[in-house]
């Protein structure tokens, strides 16, 4: 099983490596060894400057999307459950924490049993996402999170072996593609869209929209109150994901959606890239180098997830995690859904009875609405916890 472990059921080979072999009796003689006593704890984190620092977000005097959050002696005020008991609370932790996870009516309050129920819903609407045979991935060798800033190349071949094209031409993966274009990957360039760029965001909207999977998503937080009508929900998703802020000078360069799903470059660094089929197209035009890989998701159907080590035209990834399989619709549902009920926090989901963690993050320094945030990142953090 030297270099194996987790891979893929392989009817070719004298004996396999993959999880399920032990229960079929025919794993390979040093499968124990190797690949049971270096398994990792199934959780992983983002190993880059996306969770909230000094030099990307403003320390917060505010308790908005901190609500709970843990102590940081770098805020000037804070939002967790002892800052009465400290007196250091921020002015308006009783009008926005007074009550569980920042909603001032209990009965607003989303909860975990509330947050697992919905994601099984979302996952069992996915009718979008790519079948067994649409994709055939070769992930080769898996390392441990020790290694991962090694930025060596163990994977000779690429990881998509091959993709069936036609899931691109549904409307909302045409839609998707159609917004890879429209950024300059390097922070601290502006971005400016024209007209057509502009129609592109309303037109991917308005196809996800269409799918079972956002339906739901609307239907349970306007259940939840959040919500008053479908326009308001889209609206709000085209400035939390769409809208513009600065990550690097004064310009505004980036979004939530750019940095999720298309990737950018800060300070010689990929950060965000968490797509697959950004991952996969880059790939083909021979702008991915795919190095190695340090966690596989339990499921053996797709969506699956998948914790890599890439360089992307010259930049290295340390660990990007990202859906494989699934529809556009699916991520940015359970991203957005995760952003408006846990911003800041892990977001405990359930997928075809496995458990999955998502982290987002808001973007601090600037607002729009009456003081609502952008999405400053969002990513699989762990699937067991």
């Amino acid at each position: 099983c030297a270099s194996r472990c987790n891979e893929k059921f392989n009817r070719d080979a004298a004996c396999q490596c993959d999880r399920r072999c032990s229960r079929h009796g025919d794993c390979c003689e040093d499968y124990e060894h190797l690949c049971t006593a270096k398994e990792e704890p199934e959780a992983f984190l983002e190993l880059e400057e996306e969770a909230p620092d000094n030099s990307l977000y403003s320390a917060p005097s505010s308790c908005q999307g901190r609500c709970r959050e843990a102590f940081d002696k770098h805020h000037p005020c804070h939002c967790n459950d002892r800052c009465q008991e400290f007196g250091n609370c921020c002015q308006d932790f009783e009008s926005l924490c007074g009550d569980h996870e920042g909603f001032s009516h209990s009965r607003d309050a989303i909860t975990k049993e509330e947050l697992q129920s919905i994601s099984e819903k979302i996952y069992k609407a996915d009718t979008n996402k790519a079948q067994k045979e649409d994709i055939v991935l070769n992930s080769q060798n898996r390392i441990s999170p020790s290694e991962t800033g090694d930025q060596v190349d163990r994977c000779p071949e690429p990881l998509f072996t091959y993709v069936n094209e036609q899931l691109f031409s549904k409307p909302t993966y045409a839609a998707f593609i159609n917004l890879l274009n429209n950024y300059q990957r390097a922070t601290g360039h502006g971005e400016h869209f024209n007209a057509q760029q502009l129609a592109e965001q309303g037109v991917f909207l308005r196809e996800i929209m269409k799918t079972a999977v956002m339906q739901e998503l609307f239907s349970f937080l306007h259940h939840q109150n959040r919500y008053g009508s479908e326009q308001e929900f889209v609206d709000d998703l085209k400035n939390m994901w769409f809208g513009l802020y600065s990550r690097g000078n004064e310009e505004a360069d980036s979004s939530g959606f750019e940095h999720v799903f298309s990737g950018e470059i800060k300070k010689g660094k990929v950060t965000g890239f968490h797509n697959w089929i950004r991952f996969y197209l880059q790939e083909k035009e021979g702008l991915v180098d795919y190095y190695s890989h340090n966690y596989d998701g339990p499921w053996d159907s797709y969506p699956d997830v998948l914790a890599m080590q890439f360089n992307w035209d010259g930049y290295y990834k340390e660990v990007g995690s990202a859906f494989i399989g699934s529809s556009p619709e699916f991520e940015f549902a359970l991203y957005s859904l995760c952003f408006i009920a846990r911003p800041g926090k892990v977001c405990q989901l359930s997928l075809g009875g496995y458990p999955l963690a998502i982290q987002t993050y808001p973007w601090d320094k600037t607002t729009y609405g009456n003081g609502k945030k952008h999405i400053a990142t969002a990513y699989v953090v762990s699937s067991t916890h």
